[in-house]
């Protein structure tokens, strides 16, 4: 019997301005929820930041990866049902309890590798984070709505509360099939609605917190592997070495090459412009005109679009103007 899947690609995407740009004259107005998302994101209200880490598809991976966010038996980690586990060797009887072990799956794995496939994913590792000096009992509270409304009856779960990083995050384990055989297939719309009922949970609970797409913000930042993030916190990504060595030797050679997605880049910031410019004029006929004129000292700050490259050799050539201000002038 195939596997079915879970698609939720039908969701819009967050507070998408761009519409409204494109919609012209008589648009329909700002609806309340609108409104205060568009405040929101002027205000700079932090964002949620849901992070999909991964996921294990052998036991040992599955295993390994509980023993790290119960902190090898120094945390606690608690499950779906409730329970609270912290001893070492927890996560030997959850992988049993989960029947992650099950013969049908090994060989639905079997099948896979014969194909030419990679072996599908045993759980999804994700994490939920807020900034610094946001509550972490709050944050765990959001988190655990979050898990029960999405995931309870259907997806295994554990999820285990961190503060030792700068910022409270939460890891959330998810077994990949459903009690009832469906696959929970991870894209790019279920992120948006993640987020944005996530931010939600946090609001309920008194914590400022939003869900806007980063070209709306007018971020460049591009997502990272998880592989090349990690490396990058520890200041060893051989891939990040890699792109800025090929950066630097444009740089020397007065050549930096334009990227293939600059074009599409700049024709996605002009629609967020021409969106916050209507959105602008819409609440200028609601009569909220000191809201219109936050939108548009936040469109007029928005750093001017840039590709990764660039973004690199502008922190190259900063750090070269810095070590030559620190050296003092020439004689």
């Amino acid at each position: 019997m195939p596997k079915r899947v879970v698609d939720l690609r039908t969701q819009s995407p967050l507070l998408d301005v761009a519409s409204y740009g494109r919609r012209g004259p008589g648009h329909r107005p700002l609806s309340k929820a609108e409104a205060a998302h568009v405040s929101r994101t002027v205000r700079r209200v932090p964002e949620v930041m849901i992070k999909v880490s991964g996921g294990a598809r052998t036991l040992r991976g599955v295993r390994s990866h509980l023993d790290y966010i119960g902190r090898e038996g120094r945390g606690e980690v608690e499950t779906d049902e409730g329970a609270r586990l912290q001893e070492k060797g927890f996560e030997q009887a959850l992988v049993k309890d989960w029947d992650l072990n099950l013969g049908a799956h090994r060989r639905y794995t079997e099948r896979a590798i014969a194909a030419g496939r990679k072996p599908p994913k045993l759980v999804h590792n994700l994490v939920f984070s807020m900034p610094k000096g946001t509550s972490p009992e709050k944050l765990l509270k959001a988190v655990r709505t979050f898990a029960r409304e999405k995931f309870a009856l259907q997806h295994r779960y554990a999820l285990a509360l961190h503060t030792d990083q700068g910022h409270p995050h939460v890891h959330v384990v998810v077994k990949a099939e459903s009690e009832q055989g469906v696959r929970l297939n991870i894209r790019k719309a279920t992120l948006r609605e993640w987020r944005r009922d996530f931010a939600q949970y946090l609001r309920e609970l008194g914590i400022e917190a939003n869900a806007t797409e980063r070209a709306v913000r007018g971020k460049r930042e591009s997502a990272k592997l998880d592989g090349i993030y990690r490396a990058e916190q520890r200041g060893a990504s051989r891939h990040t070495r890699e792109r800025i060595d090929g950066v630097a030797s444009q740089l020397l050679n007065g050549n930096l090459r334009v990227e293939a997605g600059k074009a599409k880049l700049l024709e996605t910031r002009k629609e967020v412009e021409r969106g916050w410019r209507a959105v602008s004029e819409i609440l200028v006929a609601e009569g909220q005109p000191e809201l219109a004129a936050k939108v548009r000292a936040f469109a007029a700050s928005m750093p001017p679009p840039r590709t990764d490259r660039e973004a690199i050799a502008e922190q190259l050539l900063q750090h070269v103007r810095h070590a030559r201000a620190r050296e003092g002038p020439t004689r």
